[in-house]
């Protein structure tokens, strides 16, 4: 099999995932009732799970580049998108306005959790998913510190209330335990519980992903807004990941560093940009057909440009 095939093998999975969902909403299998109760057992339980997991005693966080290079470079790379984005926003037709503001910010917010980490397990190692999990620290401070910003909008809540999330405190008490050696007295029975609950996350995650967009399909007209989409996909999938393969080309750091920066180079938008414009007072089809649009053609970039960055990287 070659790395095409491979890469391939590794994207289509998590693709139909995703696909299932929208399909489990269009047959009223998953209703708009139960995505609160879900995402809320997803994100206070079943992801600081699988962070217990594979935080835990993972080598590659024993190397100090990892643990505080990551998390920056997951905040500059969002920032460096936010602002390719607002640069480029009289080629999209738009102004500095609620829309313009939300094109930047939806097109400079990749898919940072969801996609990649399926990924990363299927194609490099446990200790590339560990950078992961520490690299989206930066990009989860980035996604409320920056849309607070881009927006000129307060959240309801105070900024460190949404940043310190269960997610967030999962990674705090790993790595603690990680540097004290605690983690050498965690029971098994607990990282067996923590396995089998962390393996349900990335699953139900797509899931929910798949059923959101699916809810927004009907708010879909592709003949309204097409140099916004193009944009975007040019933007998102075109220049965006030539800035950052370049960044993991020259930037002095770890190997499984560049292979995070490599998998987030090739995502589409994130999903989450949709609940972040209404959220922050945005434009919601703005962000709908930025994340529609870039999600849709990544179908075929991902694989392509995951092949291209590891034969250029030499991963």
């Amino acid at each position: 099999m070659n790395e095409f095939s491979v890469v391939l093998a590794a994207v289509l999975p998590v693709l139909l995932i995703a696909v299932s969902g929208v399909a489990m909403r269009k047959f009223e299998w998953l209703t708009a009732a139960a995505d609160h109760s879900l995402l809320r057992v997803t994100i206070n339980l079943l992801v600081p799970a699988f962070i217990f997991d594979k935080v835990l005693n993972n080598p590659a966080l024993d190397r100090t580049e990892n643990i505080f290079l990551a998390p920056l470079v997951g905040f500059g790379t969002v920032a460096l998108g936010i602002g390719v984005g607002w640069l480029a926003l009289r080629l999209a037709g738009l102004k500095r306005d609620a829309t313009g503001r939300t094109f930047a910010f939806s097109t400079g917010l990749y898919n940072y959790g969801y996609v990649p980490l399926p990924l990363a397990m299927s194609l490099f190692d446990r200790e590339t998913v560990g950078v992961l999990i520490v690299h989206n620290l930066g990009t989860e401070i980035a996604f409320w510190l920056l849309g607070t910003l881009v927006f000129a909008h307060a959240p309801n809540e105070p900024l460190w209330k949404k940043i310190f999330t269960p997610p967030l405190a999962a990674i705090v008490l790993t790595l603690t335990l990680n540097f004290t050696g605690g983690a050498a007295y965690v029971p098994e029975f607990v990282k067996t519980t923590a396995h089998m609950l962390g393996v349900c996350a990335i699953p139900m995650g797509l899931v929910l992903i798949g059923a959101m967009i699916a809810d927004h399909l009907g708010e879909f007209h592709s003949e309204q807004g097409w140099r916004v989409m193009a944009t975007s996909c040019v933007l998102r999938l075109g220049v965006i990941p030539v800035l950052f393969l370049l960044l993991a080309k020259f930037l002095p750091c770890s190997v499984e560093l560049k292979r995070v920066i490599l998998l987030q180079a090739a995502m589409p938008s994130a999903v989450f940009a949709i609940l972040a414009a209404r959220h922050f007072g945005g434009d919601g089809p703005t962000a709908l057909r930025v994340v529609i649009a870039t999600s849709a053609l990544s179908f075929v970039t991902i694989p392509l440009l995951i092949r291209a960055g590891m034969k250029w990287l030499g991963l």
